[in-house]
This record gives structure tokens, C-alpha cells and sequence, in this order.
């Protein structure tokens, strides 16, 4: 089932509030963000910059485009590796 039209969006409230705030000193400036939230929608704030998403055991990075705007975290960091496809290929090297 899909979202209802007038709640928006959904962006988790941290990760909102991390982009709204400056830093303390105006010499800092934060190249990057950590996502844990796979599930909040990419706003059009984070266009053209790096952001890590967490897939379950490390942050994965991905620079936001224009044509991410509107999908979820998630879609771009997968959480699965896909070893089967290796484990096939040696087994036959071995059987010969």
C-alpha cells in the first residue's frame, strides 16, 4: 500500500534537521552525510553532493543526481552481495 498524497513525503526528522543546521565554526563545512534511514525519500537539498548510506554493516556512499530525486535510500545501496555466481564458477574449475 502507498502513502497518502497529503502527508508528503516521508524524510526522517534527524536527517532533516542535520541538513538545516550550520556548522559551528564557518570554517567547518560537512562534504557528506550519514544516512541510516533507507526508507526516507532523497530531497533536492542533497543534489550534486556525497552522501553514506548504512546498508546493515558499513555505510556505502553515493553522490546524488538529479535523477535520484524522489526515490528512496535504499534503491541505491543494496544490502545483499551476490556470491553465487563466483561459488559456481570455481566448482567448475575445480571439476576439471
Amino acid at each position: 500500500m502507498s502513502r497518502s498524497n497529503w502527508k508528503g513525503p516521508f524524510v526522517n526528522l534527524k536527517f532533516l534537521k542535520k541538513l538545516n543546521s550550520k556548522p559551528s565554526n564557518s570554517t567547518q563545512v560537512f562534504s557528506f552525510k550519514k544516512v541510516w534511514s533507507r526508507n526516507s525519500i532523497i530531497p533536492k537539498i542533497l543534489t550534486g553532493k556525497n552522501v553514506y548510506v548504512y546498508n546493515g554493516k558499513i555505510f556505502k556512499k553515493l553522490t546524488v543526481l538529479v535523477e535520484h530525486i524522489g526515490f528512496k535510500f535504499g534503491d541505491f545501496c543494496f544490502t545483499r552481495k551476490n556470491s553465487k555466481k563466483k561459488i559456481k564458477k570455481d566448482l567448475k574449475k575445480k571439476k576439471k
